[in-house]
């Protein structure tokens, strides 16, 4: 029970690095939506979604590779220098060749600015070299450094946002307050590429922030070490470009098949998923060099295995609450009522989410045992679904296709990595309990959801206290342990 506690004490701090910035963007969007109509946001949209094409691409999952056999090998400082010169060398080949044909990739996105493109390329280059250093911090046990790098990132982020699309526009330059120099608004209005401004300057500081861990890294390159980084983490590279399509297709389709307003709307709802994302990037963040770390202790299974029934006990908690409580979280976060329309996909989209999660927990069976390549098979899987699903749908359903689209995709992925798991390496997870906790929890936001009962906050908040109880009593006895100082 020992490394339980730890686990969840480091999962804890490392939630304030997934949680807080995740809420500091939960603002940013209220923000953006404010400012922007639904078809300036879905250029917003458009951009991240390239970028997080590119950041999986340029990573080549060398991030997940580096967790393995640095706890793997020997000689450790060797895993790190040659994960980060691999990560440098690339990304400075592709920032070259990149801005050598900046004009070429602007027509390929469909951008009508060239300065849209080099502004992601030189974000997405900082973003990049970063993923060493930031993962050292994870598996050398400094959530602490690793939170607070990260968090002052999102606030740097948000200050540039707040300074570029409120306090300049709002009259501070027209009473004196601040040098006309800083009037660049075409139009005296601000405009969406402020938002990519923000980030690069965010993404720079934080590459600056790090130079000092940067330091720490002997510039050597071992051969051998690196052919089993990429024999590792290519499979990885191609289901992260999976992952990247299951979550963002759907949008590019939308924008083309239904048109760019309903995308806007779509992708502003889609963000009320962000609780439940949030949730799993802060597990994630704990998880992935815990499991690793402890492998070969000999009840790593048995808290694998508890671990996982925590995580969704406290996944459809969350699930419930934001269900429960949607016309508020809505009011709050996205403000203009076109945005509103999309509301009906916020329950699908959390429980997709909530399997994709699951799906990450069990899908410690492939990388405890070296077998990547499955991992990315299943993930093209989800991707195909995605897509045939979205192509076949969206011209029938309109945006609610998308959504079944991304449940349907995470929900097999979990099922075919649990059977195969059972094969390869089997834990023993307590299947009824978690089974149960998710269909009580998927039912009681069924009924929530029914006409009359949403917005009624008293039954609303009824339900929720009723599921905490339900798990209270059937796990008093571990929550306790887990309590006990």
């Amino acid at each position: 029970m020992s490394t339980l506690k730890s686990f969840f004490k480091d999962t804890i701090i490392y939630g304030i690095a997934a949680i807080l910035p995740r809420a500091v963007n939960i603002f940013l969007v209220r923000l953006h939506t404010n400012v922007f109509g639904a078809e300036s946001y879905a250029i917003n949209t458009d951009y991240y979604v390239y970028a997080a094409y590119l950041n999986a691409l340029l990573t080549y999952g060398l991030e997940t590779a580096f967790f393995r056999f640095f706890s793997k090998e020997k000689e450790k400082g060797k895993v790190v220098s040659t994960s980060f010169l691999s990560l440098l060398i690339t990304t400075l080949l592709f920032l070259i060749v990149a801005l050598t044909n900046v004009e070429a990739i602007t027509n390929m996105f469909g951008f009508e600015d060239v300065l849209f493109v080099k502004i992601l390329i030189w974000t997405v280059f900082f973003d990049t070299i970063v993923v060493i250093p930031f993962a050292y911090l994870r598996v050398t046990n400094k959530p602490i450094k690793f939170t607070s790098v990260k968090v002052l990132n999102i606030l740097i982020l948000a200050l540039f946002n707040v300074l570029f699309l409120w306090v300049i526009p709002n009259g501070i330059l027209s009473e004196g307050f601040l040098p006309k120099v800083l009037n660049f608004y075409e139009g005296g209005e601000p405009q969406v590429i402020y938002i990519f401004f923000s980030n690069v300057i965010a993404s720079f500081l934080t590459f600056i922030i790090l130079i000092p861990v940067l330091f720490k890294m002997k510039l050597e390159l071992d051969p051998k070490i690196l052919k089993k980084l990429l024999t590792y983490g290519l499979p990885i590279m191609v289901g992260s470009l999976a992952y990247v399509t299951n979550e963002n297709v759907d949008k590019l389709f939308l924008g083309d098949l239904v048109g760019k307003k309903e995308m806007g709307i779509y992708a502003a709802c889609y963000k009320l998923g962000v609780f439940m994302t949030l949730y799993i990037f802060a597990f994630r963040l704990g998880a992935e060099p815990f499991f690793f770390n402890h492998s070969k202790e000999v009840n790593a299974k048995q808290n694998y295995a508890t671990i996982l029934k925590w995580f969704t006990i406290l996944g459809a908690i969350f699930m419930l609450v934001v269900v429960c409580f949607i016309d508020l979280f809505s009011s709050l976060l996205l403000g203009q009522k076109e945005y509103f329309e999309a509301l009906s996909i916020v329950p699908i989209i959390l429980l997709a989410n909530l399997c994709l999660g699951i799906y990450n927990n069990l899908a410690i069976w492939y990388k405890l045992t070296d077998r990547t390549r499955y991992g990315m098979y299943i993930s093209i899987l989800g991707a195909i679904i995605t897509i045939v699903f979205n192509l076949i749908m969206i011209p029938k359903m309109g945006f609610m296709a998308s959504a079944w689209a991304t449940l349907a995709a995470y929900g097999i992925m979990m099922l075919i990595s649990y059977v195969m798991g059972r094969k390869y390496y089997p834990v023993p997870y307590d299947l009824k309990r978690i089974g149960g906790y998710l269909i009580l929890s998927i039912g009681l936001c069924f009924i929530s959801f029914q006409q009359g009962l949403r917005g009624n906050y008293y039954i609303n908040t009824l339900l929720v206290l009723v599921f905490l109880g339900i798990i209270y009593i059937s796990e008093k006895k571990q929550i306790k342990q887990l309590l006990k100082r």
